[in-house]
Formats: structure tokens, sequence, C-alpha cells
């Protein structure tokens, strides 16, 4: 069983920066694919980020240019560094780990950031 424990939301005030992390307890995380989504309330998720197994990365547009997806593979995590934050980036986000390879597709229970004045 893969646990993912996210890591990192809370409160910020607009043009301030958080940084995710999402842990994985998985001896294969180098051969995976990453994601961070978020969903707002009375939205659908949405892919926010992802990472490849070789590095290759792709943002929403919504968000290029303010967030930064990288992983550590020696720690076995993932992170979203957010800058540059606006209101309606406000949601709850979750880590995706993926490797069709091995079926495997895991979810984290996701970290509330709220970004309010």
């Amino acid at each position: 069983q893969v646990q993912l424990v996210e890591s990192g939301g809370g409160l910020v005030q607009p043009g301030e920066s958080l940084r995710l992390s999402c842990a994985a307890s998985v001896s294969i995380f180098r051969l995976t694919d990453m994601g961070w989504y978020r969903q707002a309330p009375g939205k659908q998720r949405e892919l926010v980020a992802s990472i490849t197994r070789s590095g290759t990365t792709n943002y929403a547009d919504s968000v290029k240019g303010r967030f930064t997806i990288s992983r550590d593979n020696a720690k076995n995590t993932v992170y979203l560094q957010m800058n540059s934050l606006k209101p309606e980036d406000t949601a709850v986000y979750y880590c995706n780990l993926r490797a069709v390879l091995f079926g495997l597709d895991y979810w984290g229970q996701g970290t509330q950031v709220t970004v309010s004045s």
C-alpha cells in the first residue's frame, strides 16, 4: 500500500509564497510520474503541474511562471513551489503518484491552500 503524505498548505496573503511537499512511501519512486492537482469548492479537480520520471514538467496555463514542480528521488518527495499566489489559487491541493507499468495510481489526502487578504 502506497502512502502519500502532503504538507505545507496554509493561509497566506495575495502575492506571498508557499511550498507544498508530498512524501511517498514507495521504493520505486524514481520510476513514477507525479502530479499536483487542486479542487476549489464547487469546481472539478484540475491538474496544476506534473513531472515525469525523467523530469519533464507540465503546467496549467493559470500557474505558468508562478509555480514550479520538482522532485527529489533520494527523499521520495515531490514539491510544488507556489509564488505570487492569488485568491483564485485557493483550493485543496492533492498529490498524485502514477506508475502505469506497475499498476500504481494513488492520491494524497489533500492540503488546504487559502489565499486571502
